[in-house]
């Protein structure tokens, strides 16, 4: 039976147009592509003419079983992918993916890439590993023939190893060098790219930038570009994780920013007056964070040298940085971000168009930029906070309920907030007596829900503990029946719960 309803499905597959049989081999790994050429004379010869290919080592492989340390199946690979390639021939190809982590020649790969750039690709996705035997230097260097492509539209190279994209000699004065290119994902141990001055003004066409492990050359850094829609960068500051002096930012047209790196001393230009999604993460190191809390902080605005060569000044200057992305509609802060934001609270620019505000919380980072925050954000409709735990104060003001005083939820009471959702809540009396708090003073708020991870530290796997944690929130939703409380479980929780009787 079984036989017979596999003829019918082949048949009925069979019959289909080519055009369709190569979207469905497209969706497959290409050597289950080429597994197909035996099913039929129908199928001989379809998989040499899909467009789309997509070849994983460890598909082929298998890794996790020890394989890739054998010479002879590492060999078979290459094999494998030069007759795949090799029977292609010319026809043109569309989207390249290659995933290759176990031990294969940069060589060896740099001819694959060069093959599918003469076939005219223009979705190139590479996912790489070189050991320092197989590159003979520090960093793997991409083939020239990549940077000189007239179709490629989409970039991603990802590689557990330095990549070198700076080419010498002058290769950059061609201004049709990658001139399709919109799209480009850059994410290494490292990245070296040159001056970041020269290589994003490079991309004419570019869309959407991501560099991860960014490392700045400069200490002064210029991030200039009229097409960039969206951009990410998660940077490491400038050499051994040193502060940069000053970053600008010439983006008019940008939509979405991500921003990772290590606060500058001066943010000169911030030019974003489009952008309508922002996530920033301003890294501080412990010590800088000690020194941020002197109560002397005046201080702070004479560079002074410690014993390690570290230079502490002033970084007052990020509400720069905040004054050119207050148009924002979506905001989203790190713990790093709000403890730097504490030197330019009296300046806080007003988010006018501000309706989503995410912050992740640490109990190692102050709330101090708290209260002006959500004072200055009249239109603001959600909040989600990662975490409530931080390290208190005697300027949380009236944000939270750390410190006792006359006005406490005074700034609670001038946002307009109508849904808040907490996540990683791990059921200690301080983040209900938040929880609390929230309820009291935020006037419109209509809906509450508190996210358990299942993964999370959390005490909640003892059953008492749950039982009364569950009680005290049917207590609130009884106290705020205008507000809509949900206590909210998932996996192995969930199911505990479930037969405990709590849900």
């Amino acid at each position: 039976i079984h036989f017979w309803l596999s003829v019918c499905v082949m048949d009925r597959l069979s019959s289909l147009p080519d055009e369709l049989l190569y979207h469905i081999l497209s969706l497959l790994p290409t050597k289950s592509s080429v597994v197909t050429s035996s099913l039929s004379k129908r199928w001989l010869n379809l998989w040499k003419l899909n467009p789309n290919l997509d070849i994983d080592d460890s598909v082929f492989i298998h890794p996790q079983d020890g394989k890739g340390e054998r010479q002879h199946i590492r060999q078979s690979f290459v094999r494998f992918v030069d007759s795949v390639l090799a029977m292609q021939g010319d026809s043109p190809i569309n989207t390249f993916s290659l995933k290759c982590i176990t031990g294969i020649h940069p060589d060896t790969v740099n001819r694959w890439i060069c093959n599918v750039l003469q076939r005219g690709v223009s979705d190139l996705s590479l996912f790489t590993d070189f050991t320092c035997e197989d590159t003979e230097e520090d960093s793997y260097q991409l083939p020239r023939e990549l940077f000189l492509s007239r179709t490629l539209v989409k970039l991603k190279l990802r590689s557990e190893h330095c990549v070198d994209w700076w080419w010498p000699g002058g290769i950059w004065s061609d201004s049709l060098a990658l001139a399709m290119l919109k799209s480009l994902s850059i994410d290494s141990d490292l990245i070296f790219c040159g001056e970041v001055e020269e290589f994003i003004p490079s991309f004419t066409a570019l869309e959407e930038l991501r560099m991860g492990s960014m490392e700045w050359r400069e200490s002064d850094v210029t991030v200039s570009s009229s097409t960039l829609r969206t951009l990410s960068l998660h940077g490491t500051g400038c050499e051994e994780f040193v502060n940069p002096t000053s970053v600008s930012f010439d983006t008019p047209n940008l939509r979405v920013l991500s921003y990772y790196d290590l606060v500058a001393e001066d943010y000169p230009l911030v030019n974003m007056k489009k952008l309508c999604d922002a996530t920033i993460n301003l890294i501080l190191t412990d010590k800088q964070v000690k020194r941020l809390r002197e109560p002397d902080n005046e201080l702070l605005l004479e560079e002074e040298d410690d014993d390690e060569g570290n230079v502490f000044v002033n970084f007052g200057n990020v509400v720069k940085l905040m004054n050119g992305i207050q148009n924002v509609q979506k905001l989203s802060f790190t713990a790093d971000t709000l403890e730097v934001l504490s030197q330019c609270c009296d300046t806080m620019p007003v988010f006018n168009n501000l309706k989503f505000l995410g912050i992740t919380s640490e109990e190692g980072r102050g709330w101090q930029a708290m209260p002006a925050l959500l004072k200055n954000c009249p239109r603001l409709e959600t909040i989600i906070l990662e975490g409530l735990l931080h390290y208190e104060t005697d300027k949380c003001g009236d944000a939270c309920p750390c410190i006792s005083r006359e006005g406490r939820g005074r700034s609670l009471r001038a946002c307009p907030v109508n849904r808040l959702e907490i996540q990683g809540f791990r059921a200690t009396m301080k983040e209900m007596t938040m929880i609390k708090h929230f309820l009291d003073y935020f006037p419109g708020l209509k809906r509450l829900d508190v996210v358990i991870e299942d993964n999370e530290p959390t005490q909640l796997r003892n059953p008492e503990l749950s039982k009364c944690v569950k009680e005290m929130f049917n207590l609130y939703s009884r106290l705020f029946p205008s507000c809509s409380v949900e206590l909210m479980v998932s996996g192995f929780l969930q199911k505990k719960w479930r037969a405990q009787g709590h849900i």
